[in-house]
């Protein structure tokens, strides 16, 4: 008379019918309340009411054993086995109803764990991109004491200081002329490094190294002291440049303004509504933004190749110069083929300016392993049509980030697309394909992980490592691993 009437109010309450009850449908009845069963445990917990999560729990239990079972001895359940089970799974799924545990409830529970939970990701993923991005600018106390010593270095041996190299080599365009702008010794060691080791003739190859003058005797010192294979290494200092002025380069015209040092430095000026990677003050720093005043600084070079200080190069470039850029400016890899970059990536297409001048679809491209053809780059005035595109986002509303939007602005429909094995990228944030790695000609560790820092990731560091001798009495003076 009991189960009978636990039968009737089960089948009221939850429209149990004898079908579901026949033989053919009890393990798949059986999955179904398990299912149903979970998602009212996690709203009991959420409710508190740890005694009905509890029975649900371990009738849960009871039902997984009766499927093992069968499965072990591989035949299916019958309803005399089974039925009392599912029965009093049917009555507390029953029980969960009364208490309001319904599908409009649990929806509503769970839509605000979620939200709960997206909460918790985004402060974590926020304070993750703050602390890994503190990381990334941090200078490690190796490289500090690096640059004291090569310091000490420079001033204390006149023979270091009065080692001449040959001028006319620096302005010679039979030979191949590589430009990097950095004020990481160790980083631009390796770049001059692995390009000499991997170059058919490298006493024709010719660095143009550009720092600032806190690493400028540094610098010089430790080019100085080590040699390249017969490369020749020319340091300069961005200070010396009588043309880089605030009334000529807006860069320098925006951070003599209070408002963008409030916005970079400060980081005041938005209630945090910018995320930390746009407010990154190197963003506004000579050394990034110099790669687009390379005429300047090279007005004899009629060719140069560009590299950033977190490449490593594994292939001879020099056949770089001898490609045909049919007219263009600037030859790069462009990166819209697996990763989507494409414009509307990183331009604001709500501006009507943006909208006007270029196409959302355009392909992006890649700094940091780039061909400039500094004659076609004079004759169509370049340098000038980036100053119009700085000047236009004082406001930072074209743009937020860095010096390639203003680069894809600057020489669209000007960029020569070069063959994707000369600069493979990612090597700092993400895994990369062997194959690319094996067969490319630069590696860029863009991104935080930068091979040289704690950060970076340990399955590319050897790829860097190789580059450098940790045996030199420097480097081991300074710790340098």
């Amino acid at each position: 008379m009991q189960k009978a009437y636990r039968h009737s109010r089960t089948t009221e309450g939850l429209n149990i019918t004898e079908e579901m009850l026949r033989l053919h449908s009890i393990a798949r009845q059986l999955g179904d309340q398990i299912s149903l069963a979970k998602a009212f445990v996690v709203i009991a917990k959420e409710s508190n009411n740890l005694q009905f999560a509890w029975e649900l729990s371990a009738q849960i239990r009871n039902l997984q054993v009766l499927l093992s079972n069968a499965a072990t001895r591989q035949t299916p359940l019958t309803v005399e086995e089974s039925e009392t089970a599912i029965l009093d799974m049917a009555l507390l799924l029953y029980h969960a109803q009364q208490l309001h545990y319904d599908s409009s409830t649990m929806i509503m529970r769970l839509k605000s764990k979620i939200q709960s939970l997206e909460e918790q990701e985004n402060s974590i993923r926020e304070k993750s991109s703050k602390y890994g991005q503190i990381a990334a600018e941090e200078v490690p106390k190796s490289l500090y004491c690096l640059g004291v010593r090569l310091t000490i270095e420079w001033f204390k041996s006149s023979n270091i200081q009065r080692k001449l190299m040959e001028a006319q080599k620096l302005r010679d365009n039979y030979l191949s002329h590589f430009v990097v702008f950095s004020d990481n010794i160790l980083a631009t060691s390796v770049v001059v490094n692995s390009t000499a080791l991997s170059s058919n003739h490298p006493d024709m190859v010719v660095f143009h190294l550009v720092t600032d003058e806190v690493n400028y005797a540094p610098m010089k010192a430790w080019f100085s002291l080590n040699d390249f294979r017969g490369v020749t290494v020319e340091v300069q200092k961005f200070e010396d440049f009588i043309w880089l002025n605030s009334s000529y380069v807006p860069v320098l015209k925006q951070l003599q303004d209070s408002e963008t040092q409030n916005y970079y430095f400060s980081g005041n000026n938005d209630n945090g509504r910018t995320p930390i990677k746009f407010r990154n003050p190197k963003y506004l720093s000579m050394l990034n933004h110099l790669r687009f005043y390379i005429p300047e600084v090279f007005p004899a070079l009629k060719k140069v190749v560009f590299l950033d200080d977190d490449v490593v190069v594994q292939k001879d470039l020099t056949q770089l110069f001898s490609i045909d850029l049919n007219g263009n400016v600037n030859g790069a890899v462009e990166t819209c083929m697996e990763t989507f970059h494409r414009y509307h990536k990183y331009l604001n297409y709500s501006h009507p300016l943006i909208r006007a001048h270029f196409d959302p679809d355009a392909c992006g491209w890649a700094f940091g392993m780039n061909i400039f053809d500094l004659v076609e780059w004079r004759k169509r005035n370049v340098t000038g049509i980036y100053h119009y595109w700085q000047e236009k986002n004082l406001d930072r509303t074209l743009w937020k980030l860095g010096t390639l939007p203003p680069g894809l602005l600057t020489f669209y429909g000007l960029t020569q697309p070069l063959d994707p094995r000369w600069h493979i990228l990612g090597l700092g944030y993400t895994n990369v394909d062997p194959e690319l790695i094996e067969n490319g000609a630069v590696l860029h560790f863009n991104g935080n992980s930068k091979p040289w820092l704690k950060i970076g990731i340990e399955k590319y560091k050897p790829l860097w490592n190789k580059y450098v001798d940790y045996s030199h009495p420097l480097l081991q003076q300074c710790n340098v691993h």
